[in-house]
């Protein structure tokens, strides 16, 4: 479970709220309904507007990753591909053949079968990184769709405090009316900043972390990958693969 994740929503939030409570205002007066419909329910349909079903489906599941993110252990992955090194040198690349039904990953997987088939260093290459490169972009526009709702929500925002003001407006005569105008036309405001930049721009920042991980890892085994098919010693293929680990140091 990644704790940051949940110690920076708890300390954005409740930097708001205790400041709000030290400058002798209530925590309730920001809660409002008009000002949550407008905010809320203009930045979703804005979003479903710009996105294709398919990544808006995908976003929803992604968002997972800030709490539970995929593990990436690369020095596992070097080890591994080592051993597939060493049987490769012992047995020849169809001695690999009974590591895939091992190997969990279907990225990997692929790579061994490419492997396994006999094909040339450039034809697994181009494979293999056809895929990475695709597999990055679906989750990159997946990861733009908080952002996109980071850029949304201010302007939801401001809309609603229009609203708000224009409520005002046509109730100057009746003071009752005034308050409930002027609180949807602050609140909204506050929906809108604070939901983009506590929430959506960071999400969208921390899946993009995450995502160029994964790739990094799928960059390593395609290296890893290679240097079997081109028959490389286990060690300097050790060594070349430890250049993936100088920021886990």
């Amino acid at each position: 479970m990644d704790i940051l994740s949940i110690v920076g929503v708890v300390v954005g939030l409740g930097a708001v709220l205790l400041g709000i409570v030290l400058d002798g205002g209530e925590i309730s007066s920001l809660f409002n309904v008009p000002a949550l419909i407008i905010v809320f329910g203009g930045t979703l349909g804005a979003t479903l507007l710009q996105f294709p079903t398919a990544v808006f489906v995908k976003s929803i599941k992604m968002f997972g990753w800030i709490l539970l993110p995929k593990n990436v252990n690369l020095k596992l992955q070097i080890n591994k591909i080592i051993k597939w090194s060493v049987l490769a040198r012992k047995e020849g690349l169809l001695g690999l053949e009974n590591e895939m039904p091992r190997e969990k990953d279907p990225f990997s997987q692929k790579g061994l079968q490419l492997l396994v088939d006999g094909n040339e260093p450039e034809v697994i290459r181009d494979t293999l990184e056809l895929e990475l490169d695709c597999r990055e972009h679906s989750d990159l526009q997946a990861a733009r769709m908080y952002e996109a709702m980071g850029g949304y929500a201010p302007t939801i925002g401001i809309l609603g405090a229009v609203m708000g003001l224009i409520h005002v407006m046509q109730n100057l005569t009746n003071p009752e009316l005034l308050g409930q105008g002027i609180a949807t036309a602050f609140v909204a405001t506050i929906y809108g900043v604070g939901s983009a930049n506590l929430i959506f721009l960071p999400v969208a920042n921390k899946l993009k972390t995450h995502i160029f991980t994964a790739s990094q890892a799928r960059e390593l085994m395609v290296e890893g990958i290679i240097c079997i098919a081109e028959g490389e010693n286990p060690r300097n293929i050790e060594l070349k693969l430890n250049g993936y680990m100088h920021d886990k140091k």
